[in-house]
C-alpha cells in the first residue's frame, strides 16, 4: 500500500474520534480480484418482503444479488424465540420473518426461479440446542449450509462463567450440526468485545471452541460499535470467520453501554448508510476478510430509507472493490 492509500484508510478508520486499536493493513493489496457473489440479509428488507415477497425477491435478483441469508423465527423455531420476536416487532415496524407465511418448498421455488442460493440462515439458541433435526430437514429443501446464532440471549451472558459455558455449548451445537450435515456459526454483536473479569469474552469463545465445529460471522458495524477492530480479529483468527455482514456508518459511533440490548442496537441504526458513503474502511476490511477465509458477504442495512436505490448502490460499490 502506498503512503496516500495508507493515510486515506487510517483517516476513515479514525472518523468520529475513534481509532481501531492495533489495526493491521498487511493483507491489503490492490489487484483485479473482486467479489463475484454478494448476498443480502433479508432482515434488511423485511418490510418489503412482508408486503410483497415475490416482487421483492425479484427486485433483488434483478439488482444482481446472488445469495440470500434468512432470519427466524420459523414455523419450527422454539416458542421462546417466537414470543421474543413478537415482543420486539412493535419497535421494528414489521412482524414477518422466516418464510413470511409461505411453505419451505414455495420459498425454495421462488429462490430457484430467480437463481438465488441460500448458504445460511439465522436461528435462535434453543432451536439450535433442541431442534437440529428440524434444521437439517429444512436444509434438505432449502439447501443451506450454515445455521447461525445471531445473538446470545442476554440472560446467558451476564458473567465470564456464562461465556465459558457458552463456549462449551457452541462446541456441542457445532458437533451436532456437523453430524447433521450442517455448519454452525456465531454472529457477533457489540457485547463480549471488551474485558469482563479480565478476559475478552469473544476471544475466549473463539479460542475455546473447536475449529472443526464452530465458525463465525463478523458483523462489521457491531464490531466497530463494540470498540473492536475487525481487521485485528480477521488476522488473529484466520480461517475462523466464514461469513460477514457488510455495513457502513456515516461516522464511527460506539454503543453507550456494552451493546447488549436491542435498544442499544437500534440507537446505532440511524448511523448506518449505503456502502461506500460512510466512514468505514471497507476496502481494507474486505481485503483482510478474503485473505483470511471469509466466503460469504451479506449486505445488511437496517431501516434503509430508499431500499430500491440503497441496495443497488451498495451492491455496486461492494462488487467494484479490488483487493
Amino acid at each position: 500500500m502506498n503512503r496516500k492509500d495508507f493515510i486515506r484508510n487510517t483517516a476513515l478508520l479514525t472518523a468520529g474520534g475513534y481509532f481501531l486499536p492495533n489495526a493491521s493493513f498487511g493483507n491489503f493489496s490492490s489487484s483485479d480480484k473482486r467479489l463475484k457473489k454478494v448476498g443480502i440479509q433479508l432482515f434488511s428488507i423485511a418490510q418489503m418482503l412482508e408486503k410483497d415477497f415475490v416482487g421483492t425477491i425479484s427486485m433483488l435478483a434483478t439488482m444482481g444479488y446472488k445469495e440470500i441469508e434468512m432470519f427466524g423465527p420459523y414455523p419450527y423455531s422454539s416458542e421462546a424465540a417466537k414470543n421474543s420476536w413478537q415482543s420486539i416487532t412493535p419497535m421494528l415496524g414489521f412482524s414477518g420473518s422466516g418464510y413470511f407465511g409461505l411453505k419451505e418448498k414455495e420459498v425454495k421455488a421462488i429462490f430457484k426461479d430467480h437463481d438465488l442460493k441460500i448458504p445460511a440462515i439465522h436461528t435462535d439458541l434453543l432451536t439450535l440446542e433442541n431442534h437440529m433435526d428440524r434444521l437439517s430437514k429444512a436444509a434438505e429443501t432449502l439447501d443451506f449450509e450454515y445455521v447461525i446464532l445471531p445473538a446470545i440471549p442476554e440472560e446467558r451472558r451476564q458473567t465470564l462463567d456464562d461465556y465459558k459455558k457458552i463456549a462449551y455449548t457452541f462446541n456441542t451445537i457445532g458437533k451436532a450440526a456437523k453430524e447433521a450435515g450442517l455448519k454452525f456459526a456465531y454472529h457477533n454483536h457489540g457485547y463480549g468485545l471488551q474485558e469482563l473479569e479480565g478476559v475478552i469474552p469473544m476471544q475466549h469463545i473463539i479460542e475455546h471452541t473447536d475449529p472443526k465445529y464452530v465458525f463465525f460471522e463478523m458483523d462489521v458495524v457491531w464490531t466497530l460499535a463494540g470498540k473492536a477492530n475487525p481487521i485485528h480479529y480477521l488476522n488473529k483468527y484466520s480461517d475462523r470467520y466464514k461469513l460477514m455482514h457488510v455495513k457502513d456508518m456515516k461516522t464511527i459511533k460506539t454503543f453507550k453501554g456494552d451493546g447488549s440490548s436491542p435498544i442499544e442496537w437500534m440507537e446505532i441504526f440511524p448511523q448506518i448508510t449505503t456502502l461506500g458513503k460512510g466512514a468505514v474502511s471497507l476496502d481494507a476490511i474486505i481485503a483482510a476478510a478474503t485473505s483470511n477465509g471469509v466466503k460469504h458477504f451479506f449486505i445488511e442495512y437496517e431501516r434503509a430509507p430508499n431500499p430500491e436505490v440503497t441496495f443497488k448502490e451498495s451492491l455496486d460499490y461492494l462488487t467494484s472493490l479490488r483487493f
